[in-house]
């Protein structure tokens, strides 16, 4: 079934779990997910961005037909997207949620231009996904530069005030991308975060953070983890332990989605959100179609 992204968040910060946020950029491994959220009994959300699609009014459509037949409750997201732009089109898609990344840009105009967005949002029902703080590339130093770009909780807590927006990414030592380092998760920083933001919080960077500290998270009050290079790599792994020398070629989109099916059900335990799903609510059609 295809929910809201703030209910999914909602009742995760209610019963203390995370939901992977897995970038799912073709159909191939769109219909991976919903079947491995299906086998845990879990919720799914999808990520997909202008990054991987530029058929986003195609995708939008699939995502919501796979999803409203889906056992289990499913979302999506316009992920990352870094202007109006872009953001403008995952709304005219309808695509259940977006996410405004304007993270890198000054506080004040982060105000300004995620509130002029929540509020085009909300006025046809999509929710918004925002930043305050940095997460930067794992290629970036992860340095004084990095320690200055977290979140700092007075101003998360003013931000979410004066936006509106649905959950909010925070940047808690995390990076986008393969790690160079080894990241130091701030879990005192996600303590006070979790004690005075009153809107779910999201953990971006999710690929190579470690099981340990993502299951962490996820108990002190991360809902939602976004996880992409870790899915493209077991994809890749899988391909090349399998082979593709003559004929073994063929196998090539069966062997790359059996190593994503595998890591994003590992997901599911790692988050733990297995087992969390809730019932199907009665649908139009089933109502008066009987």
């Amino acid at each position: 079934m295809l929910v809201s992204i703030k209910e999914m968040l909602g009742r995760a910060k209610a019963e203390g779990y995370g939901i992977p946020a897995v970038s799912a950029g073709n159909e191939t491994t769109l219909r991976a997910a919903i079947e491995e959220a299906e086998k845990a009994n879990s919720p799914l959300i999808v990520l997909v961005g202008y990054y991987f699609t530029d058929a986003v009014n195609y995708y939008s459509r699939l995502i919501e037909d796979f999803s409203k037949a889906a056992c289990v409750p499913v979302t999506a997201m316009w992920d990352h997207s870094a202007d109006f732009k872009h953001s403008v089109r995952g709304i005219r898609a309808g695509m259940p949620s977006i996410m405004v990344d304007r993270s890198s840009l000054p506080y004040a105009e982060n105000v300004a231009q995620t509130k002029e967005l929540v509020r085009i949002a909300h006025a046809v029902d999509i929710d918004v996904e925002a930043e305050i703080g940095h997460v930067g590339g794992a290629d970036e130093d992860m340095g004084a530069d990095s320690e200055n770009a977290l979140t700092i909780p007075s101003e998360a807590v003013s931000f979410v005030k004066e936006t509106e927006c649905d959950c909010l990414a925070v940047a808690i030592g995390t990076a986008h991308g393969a790690y160079k380092g080894v990241p130091k998760i701030r879990f005192d920083l996600l303590k006070e975060l979790a004690e005075k933001v009153p809107v779910p919080l999201v953990l971006h960077g999710g690929s190579g953070t470690g099981d340990e500290n993502i299951s962490k998270a996820c108990r002190m009050g991360i809902t939602k983890v976004n996880v992409a290079n870790e899915l493209m790599k077991a994809s890749y792994d899988a391909l090349e332990a399998y082979g593709m020398d003559g004929n073994r070629a063929y196998k090539f989109w069966p062997v790359l989605e059996e190593g994503y099916r595998k890591q994003v059900a590992h997901l599911f335990e790692v988050c733990g959100c297995a087992g969390k799903a809730w019932p199907a609510r009665q649908v139009f059609t089933a109502k008066f179609m009987k």
